[in-house]
């Protein structure tokens, strides 16, 4: 597995990173499993969030490996707060030092490797985030700082009056969603993909140094379904399995490797709790795409270049 500079900080992590949404649905033992699992395959950083399973995802991850300093120390963690049910978005000091001491206490560890807000909140007071960052920081609960879903004038609101490095950016990617990546090829045109809809946040991130995290790297739209293996896409997937047997990985490997091709170093965030999958996943690693095949790749999703 490839490490990646994760943003300004000197964190080395894995390209890949598994998302433990969905730990949750497993015992103790299966969790157990595909933690192992994704250590043995090289993937040491770990992506958690409060409101996932309700904070339980974050317990069963912690239970799994008998969470000790020992184990601590073979990976990084990351959680995210600020998505309050019930509420909706709450980046209140308050509420981010309440919510860190819960991931604390669930992970069953003394720090946070990085914590990013959770979406944007429309109440937002960016001094308060700061002094909840700057108390967080001195403490040593959390060590470096981020945000999810976030445009470039949200970002600089908060870097106003945050002194942490905000490393990382949490965004929608995939092969079958790229609105980051269709504006920054139709400048100057009217249709459709030329619609800068976030603010150019792709070349604002890698101006900036602040890595982009891939989320739902297999899903097409919001939240829709996978496309790998979809007959909804034909094109799209008799591509994937062409550079699939090319390569000797699968489909989804090659899905997570047209990701990793691009050169901003966007670090896929899987959620899959299938250890073969994610073994087969993290392949992709090892996957250099050519610039013929990323375009190839991109055209088959329905995307046309002016």
């Amino acid at each position: 597995m490839n490490k990646l500079k994760l943003g300004t900080s000197d964190l080395e992590v894995s390209e890949i990173s598994l998302g433990c949404m969905r730990m949750n649905n497993l015992s103790k033992q299966e969790a157990n499993k595909v933690i192992e699992n994704a250590l043995e395959n090289g993937i040491d950083f770990f992506d958690h969030a409060d409101i996932y399973g309700g904070g339980t995802s974050e317990e069963i991850f912690a239970d799994a490996i008998d969470m000790n300093p020992s184990v601590r120390e073979k990976m990084i963690i990351q959680t995210k707060c600020g998505i309050r049910p019930g509420v909706a978005f709450d980046f209140s000091k308050t509420h981010i030092l309440h919510s860190v001491e819960g991931s604390l206490k669930r992970l069953n560890t003394d720090y946070i490797d990085v914590l990013l807000l959770h979406r944007p909140d429309a109440l937002v007071e960016p001094e308060e985030v700061a002094e909840a960052f700057a108390q967080l920081k001195e403490s040593g609960k959390v060590r470096h700082f981020g945000v999810s879903n976030q445009n470039p004038m949200q970002i600089e609101l908060l870097k106003k009056y945050v002194e942490q490095d905000l490393i990382v950016n949490q965004l929608q990617l995939s092969v079958m969603f790229t609105p980051m990546i269709d504006a920054g090829l139709n400048v100057n045109m009217q249709h459709d993909p030329s619609v800068v809809r976030d603010g150019s946040i792709l070349d604002y991130s890698r101006l900036n140094d602040m890595t982009i995290q891939a989320w739902s790297p297999f899903q097409y739209g919001m939240f829709q379904g996978v496309f790998v293996g979809n007959e909804k896409f034909p094109e799209v997937n008799a591509k994937l399995t062409e550079l699939a047997d090319k390569y000797s990985v699968t489909e989804s490997a090659i899905a997570i490797a047209w990701i990793l091709r691009h050169p901003a170093n966007i670090q896929p965030i899987v959620g899959t709790m299938n250890t073969k999958r994610l073994t087969d996943i993290a392949k992709a690693s090892n996957v250099k795409l050519s610039r013929e095949e990323w375009y190839e790749i991109y055209m088959a999703a329905g995307n046309k270049l002016p």
